[in-house]
């Protein structure tokens, strides 16, 4: 008789290693696409409101203090996105998943109370944080369960949740404010988000860390003594030293900072141009869900064809799309200007995250997503305040076409500067 022999360590190690890859790992990665959709409403309730509530019911007529909800968001989101990644590496996914949601549960409910302009700034600092915990560690848990070879995909599926979750919550509350007013009843769907969002991340999500520390002892190193790189080294990476690391974070940055124009300025050029909230909603609406429905295709094209195309493609199609807004004074070129603008962004979004993964290793991805992070939601700060100073000196179509040119001067970096141009995914 044949004699057996008894396993060894290592097999018993693949044994219990953790199967990478999205089929294999469908039911977690479908619960997480459903958070992040809650993460997105999150968001989403402040899409139409908030920047008709700073005039209507507080009285700011200034653009710059009117935005400075945007960059209060915007400052507090980028620091809990480098934060996020240095946490989910050191202390696991899940229990800064659970952090995040716990503090986006008081948001609407100061957005409902605020007496002052001071509260909303207030809950849009917890509301940076929560989102920068949240969609950051979805992100990542994604990451880790796709795998290599479809890493675009999972990112595109991953927004396309969230961005449309913001479409569709935007449009929600704008509906809800045209036939019952701007407060409280809009900000009764984030009550429910957070609630349902904290309860799946308790109760149902598991940890993924463990993928990812199987990854790194499979995948060969992007950088030298790629397991002992210090923050210090895995910053300067994303930020300047890697030219595609360094591409995509200011590809991220200058395309948040068009975002939060569109988010603080649009509804107040609409609004001026007499158009109803209802249509202002669809129109905030248009652009996410563009954006959102989008990117399942861009990301898994990317896979294929290259991260780089479509990053170029994106920024200046945003660009053409900034300035068509800056050009019209119509609902339906409005309406127009918004697909294109939520069609070039789709280009870009799952893109540069799937770039990031490519490149940075698994041992110190996490890191490097949330420094991305930090640099591309930095962009709604400094998008607030710059069209905020231009709106206020010389008018919000202005401040569009400062914003359209660094878009388009952005896209450019990206091609002459980024180098990794196709997915390794493709060449394996």
């Amino acid at each position: 008789m044949p004699t057996r022999t008894a396993p060894t360590a290592d097999s018993r190690d693949r044994a219990d290693a953790p199967t990478l890859g999205l089929r294999a790992n469908l039911p977690q990665f479908l619960l997480l696409v459903a958070v992040n959709a809650l993460v997105g409403g999150m968001l989403g309730q402040e899409r139409t409101v908030l920047p008709l509530l700073a005039a209507d019911e507080f009285g700011l007529t200034a653009h710059t203090a009117a935005l400075t909800f945007i960059a209060a968001f915007g400052l507090s989101k980028a620091a809990a996105n480098y934060a996020a990644g240095t946490w989910s590496d050191r202390y696991g996914r899940k229990p800064v998943l659970v952090a995040g949601w716990l503090l986006a549960v008081p948001v609407p409910l100061l957005l409902i109370w605020a007496p002052t302009w001071t509260w909303v700034i207030v809950a849009n600092i917890l509301l940076g944080i929560s989102q920068g915990l949240t969609w950051s560690t979805t992100v990542v848990m994604k990451i880790d369960l796709a795998g290599p070879a479809r890493r675009g995909l999972a990112m595109g599926l991953n927004e396309t949740a969230g961005y449309g979750a913001v479409a569709a919550t935007a449009l929600a509350t704008g509906y809800i404010a045209a036939h019952a007013g701007l407060r409280p009843e809009p900000f009764y769907l984030g009550i429910a988000f957070a609630a349902l969002g904290l309860g799946a991340s308790v109760l149902f999500v598991r940890e993924t860390r463990g993928h990812a520390h199987h990854e790194a002892t499979t995948s060969p190193a992007t950088h030298a003594s790629a397991a002992t790189l210090t923050n210090r080294d895995i910053f300067a990476a994303t930020s300047w030293r890697d030219r595609t690391l360094s591409s995509v974070s200011q590809a991220g940055l200058v395309n948040n900072l068009n975002d939060g124009l569109a988010w603080g300025l649009f509804p107040v050029l609409f609004a001026t141009a007499g158009l109803s909230v209802s249509r202002i909603g669809w129109l905030a609406a248009t652009y996410p869900a563009v954006w959102g429905l989008g990117q399942v295709a861009t990301g898994a094209l990317s896979d294929r064809w290259g991260r780089k195309p479509f990053i170029v493609t994106g920024m200046l199609t945003q660009a053409v799309a900034l300035a068509l807004v800056a050009l019209s004074d119509t609902f339906w070129a409005w309406f127009a200007a918004a697909v294109l603008l939520g069609a070039g962004t789709a280009m870009v979004y799952p893109t540069l995250l799937a770039a990031i993964g490519d490149v940075a290793h698994p041992a110190w991805r996490a890191r490097s997503v949330g420094i991305y992070r930090l640099w591309r939601d930095g962009g709604f700060a400094v998008g607030a305040l710059l069209a905020g100073v231009i709106a206020d000196l010389w008018g919000v179509r202005p401040a569009i076409w400062v914003v359209a040119a660094l878009t388009a001067g952005s896209g450019v970096v990206v091609l002459v500067r980024m180098t990794s141009a196709v997915s390794p995914a493709r060449t394996r």
